[in-house]
């Protein structure tokens, strides 16, 4: 699980990287959950919430250099 201040820390670059990576391992979790090769569960939780977080502090930053 990835925390805020470490998120914080990247650049756009980084996060749009980073978001493109869970994005593709929520695709592989779900199609695992689906034929049922699924060994942690918790961890479609813990992507879907980093997912969540980073598209949150992208939402922060771009509305900062609206204003």
């Amino acid at each position: 699980m990835t925390k805020a201040t470490d998120l914080r820390a990247k650049t756009e670059d980084q996060l749009s990287d980073e978001l493109g990576n869970l994005k593709r391992e929520a695709f592989n979790l779900r199609f695992q959950a689906a034929t049922s090769q699924l060994e942690k569960p918790s961890r479609v939780r813990e992507v879907r919430r980093d997912i969540a977080r980073i598209k949150t502090l992208q939402n922060e930053r771009s509305r900062s250099t609206a204003k």
